[in-house]
């Protein structure tokens, strides 16, 4: 039986969340991405909490698009913007299953740009 594209980026997701969980003092950058939108949340897996999100459905992201690594940078320096803010500086990053390609390696690489160290 053939198995879905969303059904095997789960289990990649679940193999990868096995090992990796936010704390604290490193909270968890979980990312999500489709076809046409990126977002992003900031979360201390201990606490169960959300400490900041940012996503390019919000209106201050309003003329990006989030389907092109352009847009994957814009969320993401508003992201690294909003941890900054909450006095966040070291974090782990939680692919979400999706391959460190295109949008999800550029929001990597933005966020570093923005002062988070993973």
């Amino acid at each position: 039986m053939a198995r879905s594209t969303r059904e095997l980026r789960i289990r990649r997701h679940t193999r990868v969340r096995r090992k990796l969980s936010g704390t604290a003092a490193r909270p968890r950058v979980a990312v999500s991405r489709s076809n046409k939108h990126i977002s992003a949340q900031i979360i201390d897996d201990v606490a169960g909490r959300t400490l900041a999100a940012a996503s390019s459905v919000e209106a201050a992201l309003k003329g990006t698009s989030g389907g092109n690594v352009d847009g994957a940078k814009a969320v993401a320096n508003l992201l690294a913007q909003r941890a900054k803010d909450a006095g966040i500086t070291t974090v782990v990053f939680d692919r979400g299953g999706f391959a460190y390609h295109g949008r999800v390696a550029a929001f990597a690489d933005a966020l570093r740009a923005g002062g988070l160290e993973f």
